[in-house]
């Protein structure tokens, strides 16, 4: 901005703008007496978004409303907070200075006006008394006590915590010596503690955790970790103690202690019994020695009879686990279908009106499918012990595949899931077969039925019989949740069910009876599977002529 004839003439005089401008870091402003602006510095122009030109001859009310400027002549500076008005209509809070002109020019009084902004300073202070409630917020929910003392051991400030452990109200503590809370003899030598430490710097408890005794109001003793740290606040030394109470902590301890006496008490009556064992042991020891010497004639004999012995504990512990296992596959397997027939049954009761037919119609469904569940796991169960009896004896009698496949077929149809299909692909198979019919079947419905029941709604399950002179082959193939590779080396254990199948109802038994008919029949079986993709068995049998 040019300088006006006034500031040149204030210039002349002597007046050292350029000092009094870098006084001042917000906005310098001269104002005539008649209240118009004389000059504007550029900080003041920046903040208030006016351009020198725009501000020169205004009056000062334009951007200061509140502003009132001292009567002339009066010599001390006026001080206070107002409002400046931004060019663009928005107000700030800002604090000010104004004084006399120190010159005059052409007799004219002129008034030199200093402001600042103070937004920032009234954040700052705000977000200071919102950190000092966040802190006294921390402190008094704190667990431990905290305590607050000056260099002559007075508590400054105790927290909620402190107050509960010693029993005293918070403005009990509050200007009291902190040595009321210590026993004898730290009580009477705190003081000298904190003197010796302010006059040496040496450092016995500040910054290292210490257990000691505290003293509550009612006289009672409790044992406490004590952190002491050194503070500075504002030129003043304070010391702040953390206070975390180990009274359950040395409860505990004792408790071990005695247990472990009485466990060593236990430990020795025990050793005293044992030995008294072992010297009979030696002393039957000595006696059986001699009885061997008299048996030698039997040894051979008893041997034998150990080893038939181990190999039936052997067993007797593999039909043990087996019957372990089956009791708990049965127990779990039974229960889903009977729980849901029971339920089915009593909500039948209840539909009794004709226009719920449709309801019990559902409800006979779901008693129909589980006895169907049912039947088939009592059949695996029944299939498997003899089986395991050696029971099953082969009967082979002439018949065709291709009835023997419509029946399987026509039986799987009930199983279906909605949308699934079931297709069939026999290729010359209207040849008789002379093979145990039965068994036959019972391995095609375990297969089928596996992969319906493992595969989704609106898939296909294909079925595939091909018979060549005395040979036939058949493949049951899926579109379900396969078979995971690691687990494929199990398949055919008994009980075997896949990782990525136990949500699926199942005995885990289908697959072993389907390998052992299949060994009955002097054939093999085989398959190919990825997880998430479904997984196809493959049997080939060979049969003797009648």
């Amino acid at each position: 901005m040019k300088p006006s004839s006034e500031m040149i003439e204030l210039m002349e005089k002597g007046f050292d703008f350029e000092n009094f401008l870098n006084t001042h870091i917000n906005g310098i402003l001269a104002v005539r007496e008649d209240g118009r602006l004389l000059l504007a510095d550029h900080d003041a122009t920046t903040l208030l978004g006016y351009s020198p030109s725009q501000l020169n001859g205004q009056p000062v009310s334009l951007i200061l409303p509140k502003l009132q400027l001292p009567i002339a002549g009066q010599g001390r500076p006026q001080q206070g907070h107002t409002i400046a008005i931004q060019k663009n209509g928005e107000e700030i809070p800002v604090s000010y200075t104004v004084r006399q002109s120190p010159a005059e020019v052409e007799e004219r009084i002129f008034f030199l006006l200093l402001f600042q902004d103070v937004a920032e300073k009234q954040k700052a202070g705000q977000d200071l008394m919102q950190s000092q409630k966040t802190l006294e917020a921390v402190i008094n929910t704190a667990v431990d006590g905290i305590i607050i003392i000056d260099k002559k051991g007075i508590m400054q400030m105790a927290n909620p915590a402190a107050s509960r452990l010693f029993g005293y109200e918070v403005d009990e503590m509050r200007g009291q010596n902190v040595n009321i809370l210590m026993p004898s003899p730290h009580a009477g030598e705190h003081d000298g503690y904190i003197s010796n430490y302010l006059k040496t710097g040496t450092e016995k408890i500040i910054g290292i955790g210490r257990e000691v005794e505290g003293l509550r109001k009612d006289g009672a003793r409790f044992p406490f970790k004590l952190g002491v740290s050194r503070v500075e606040l504002e030129g003043k030394v304070l010391f702040a103690g953390v206070i975390h109470d180990l009274t359950e902590q040395k409860r505990a301890e004792a408790r071990i202690l005695y247990l472990n006496k009485e466990l060593e008490q236990k430990v020795e009556e025990r050793t005293e019994k044992l030995t008294e064992v072992v010297n009979k042991l030696l002393q039957s020891n000595i006696k059986l020695e001699r009885e061997i010497k008299e048996r030698k004639a039997a040894e051979a004999a008893l041997r034998q009879k150990q080893e038939q012995l181990r190999r039936s504990l052997e067993k007797e512990k593999e039909l043990s686990e087996l019957k372990s296992r089956f009791v708990s596959m049965a127990s779990h397997e039974f229960r889903t279908p009977l729980t849901t027939i029971a339920s089915s049954t009593e909500l039948l009761g209840l539909y009794t009106e004709s226009g719920q037919q449709e309801k019990r119609d559902k409800h006979l469904r779901r008693i129909k499918s589980a006895v169907t569940n049912l039947t088939g796991i009592l059949g695996d169960f029944l299939s498997l012990s003899k089986l395991e009896e050696g029971k099953i004896q082969v009967n082979p009698v002439p018949f065709t595949l291709e009835n023997l496949g419509e029946e399987v077929v026509e039986e799987m149809q009930s199983l279906l899931k909605p949308g699934q299909q079931l297709r069939t692909d026999f290729r010359d198979v209207q040849q008789n077969t002379f093979l145990d019919k039965k068994i036959l079947k019972n391995i095609f419905i375990n297969l089928l039925s596996n992969a319906i029941k493992y595969s989704g709604e609106r898939s296909t399950v294909h079925f595939e019989l091909f018979q060549e002179g005395q040979t036939i082959r058949a493949a049951i193939r899926d579109e379900g949740i396969g078979i995971p590779k690691e687990d494929q080396k199990h398949l055919f254990t008994r009980f075997f069910r896949a990782t990525n199948s136990v949500n699926i109802q199942g005995t885990g038994l289908g697959l072993n009876i389907v390998k052992r008919y299949i060994d009955l029949l002097d054939g093999r079986i085989w398959f190919e599977s990825k997880e998430g993709e479904g997984t196809a068995f493959f049997i080939e049998i060979t049969w003797q002529k009648e």
